[in-house]
């Protein structure tokens, strides 16, 4: 198991980078609406903060395989949280190319 420093830094990281990305499209098109956008980034803020207070607060530290289970649940809700939040993004794109 990776260590706990590790895995807020990749939740950061990952999350800073779809927000980086709705800003970049915010930025190269300022004519479109950033309503979508801007939701796109509150719910990328929201699973940022829902994920860290989950890995500083596991529950029971006494069963390592609980413990274990529980950090390899929040690893997988980051993947597919980012996926839902990069799939969003690529609808917002495409939705201004038509």
């Amino acid at each position: 198991m990776s260590s706990i420093r590790n895995l807020k830094k990749d939740i950061d990281n990952q999350i800073f980078e779809i927000i980086s990305d709705c800003l970049l499209y915010t930025g190269l098109h300022p004519d479109n609406k950033s309503g979508d956008v801007t939701s796109i980034i509150e719910d990328a803020v929201i699973l940022r903060n829902d994920l860290i207070a989950r890995v500083n607060n596991p529950g029971k530290k006494e069963n390592q395989k609980e413990l274990k289970k529980h950090f390899q649940t929040v690893t997988s809700e980051l993947a597919s949280g980012v996926n839902d939040l990069c799939g969003r993004l690529s609808a917002v794109s495409k939705k201004k190319k038509k």
